[in-house]
């Protein structure tokens, strides 16, 4: 996959972005074409939602590799798992893209703009909607309303599977060989995941043995 001339443009004048990362595959093309485009960005890894922990730090050590190629700066938040679970309490039984999952984007892009405001950014952005599971309106709402709390803050709501976006993120995933992930991240998704495995009759998901490429 060669490097290619990226159009994008910020929607304030900085060329300085705070990107959310769930993760590598996510963020892989996100991040590639940020940095081909000659934006200015660090990587906000807050993702206190994924379990268990062993799948929470394979995903966040594969992100960091790929910054690390890159060049890109770091930020690792906290893994506040318990406020969380706090967060989503009475919402586990909720289906994927249902209020459940609305309160773990506010939660995450809430630290997100916290973080932005505090050292100096005016944009922020998330990769989490390039994947085609995801629901980019509720995902868009919610970058917005956290931005919403710093009157200089702008949620940039580019839509990265824009221009083949969600092709280029498999495409890349499997150049870089990235630990493939088979579920959101959350324990109730894990869970939910394996009974659509069990009623299938195929084998329930194991931690850290699946890898693009392979």
């Amino acid at each position: 996959m060669g490097k290619q001339t990226i159009v994008l443009d910020t929607p304030t004048q900085s060329n300085n972005v705070l990107l959310h990362s769930c993760c590598a595959p996510c963020a892989g093309d996100v991040m590639q074409r940020m940095a081909d485009a000659g934006i200015s960005f660090t990587i906000f890894f807050y993702n206190p939602n994924i379990h268990p922990k062993k799948e929470y730090l394979l995903r966040k050590e594969e992100n960091i590799r790929f910054a690390e190629q890159l060049g890109i700066p770091f930020i690792d938040a906290d893994y506040d798992v318990q406020n969380w679970y706090e967060r989503v309490k009475g919402l586990e039984w909720e289906p994927e893209r249902g209020q459940r999952c609305t309160e773990c984007f506010d939660m995450r892009f809430e630290r997100t703009a916290q973080y932005a405001h505090e050292h100096g950014f005016d944009t922020f952005t998330s990769c989490l909607g390039i994947s085609r599971w995801k629901n980019m309106e509720q995902i868009n709402d919610c970058g917005i309303r956290a931005a919403a709390r710093f009157p200089e803050l702008t949620y940039w709501t580019f839509n990265w599977r824009k221009q083949g976006g969600a092709n280029r993120m498999v495409e890349l995933a499997k150049r870089e060989r990235f630990y493939q992930q088979e579920y959101c991240g959350c324990s109730y998704s894990l869970r939910d995941a394996n009974q659509w495995r069990d009623q299938q009759g195929r084998e329930r998901i194991k931690i850290g043995v699946q890898y693009y490429g392979e």
